[in-house]
């Protein structure tokens, strides 16, 4: 999948954050600030070599848990009808806190090949309240929409800022679940927080549990690391460390980004 989907089997995903939406308390009124800012971090994660791009509506917090405002629907995806028409890369969507239905919807609208979504299967506790994963009706929902070969799901395992409840403590049994029961194409492992790697034993215990599964880190990822991530898993989701001087707010570094992609290229030389 990795193959054809991204044109490697070592991906680079690089995170577009997208400015405060229309739906968010934070937004300021200005939307076509918060498109031209997606439109130049999509060239420079494009100039810089990545092998796809995300984009999330990662500055609305505080998240609503669930359905995200039809606005902010609206508007991530005229966003990412503005980084399709910069790159050609295989774009995917993430409705934050927790909506698979509309990443989905805007996928298919936007014409993108992936979504992510932090609880698929089983229930978190975080920080807006107790979320439950909706893997039966998003799998019926693509199918409804007609995409189930155009737009993969990408699930997070134990995803960062929240904890688990009830039996899904057991990271490989949560992550056989998330595929086995659930129907997700590849797996998100993450650290506990924005920035945080995930832990190497955690890692190491979903590639036992599913050796063929495609798994992304979807935190703390960075040249430093890379190939110590990469020794188990098979493509990064980076943000943070693609950001001018590491800082989140900021814009993407094309050159950040060049370095990492030439360090990953050089791993899969190796490996």
């Amino acid at each position: 999948m990795l193959q054809e989907l991204f044109a490697t089997t070592k991906p680079v995903i690089g995170v577009i954050h997208l400015l405060p939406l229309p739906g968010s308390s934070r937004y300021d009124g200005n939307l076509e600030a918060v498109l031209a800012r997606a439109e130049q971090e999509a060239a420079s994660l494009a100039s810089g070599g990545v092998h796809g791009i995300i984009i999330e509506n990662f500055f609305d917090a505080p998240f609503v848990k669930n359905r995200i405002d039809t606005a902010t629907a609206c508007a991530m995806t005229l966003a990412a009808q503005k980084v399709k028409a910069i790159s050609k890369l295989p774009l995917g969507i993430n409705a934050l806190r927790n909506d698979g239905h509309s990443a989905m919807a805007i996928a298919t609208a936007a014409g993108a090949q992936f979504i992510r979504v932090n609880v698929f299967t089983g229930a978190m506790l975080t920080d807006q309240g107790i979320i439950e994963g909706e893997a039966h009706e998003l799998m019926l929902y693509r199918r409804l929409l007609g995409a189930d070969r155009q737009i993969k799901i990408f699930a997070d395992v134990m995803v960062k800022h929240a904890v688990p409840l009830g039996i899904g403590t057991d990271i490989k049994q949560s992550a056989k679940d998330a595929v086995m029961r659930g129907g997700a194409d590849a797996l998100v492992i993450s650290g506990i927080a924005t920035g945080s790697a995930p832990d190497d034993k955690d890692l190491k215990a979903v590639r036992e549990a599913l050796p063929k599964v495609p798994i992304f880190i979807g935190s703390g990822s960075g040249k430093e690391n890379a190939g110590s991530l990469l020794a188990t898993a098979d493509g990064l989701i980076v943000a943070s460390s693609l950001k001018r001087q590491g800082i989140l707010e900021n814009p993407v570094d094309v050159e950040r980004v060049r370095s990492l992609v030439s360090t990953v290229q050089e791993i899969s030389k190796k490996g």
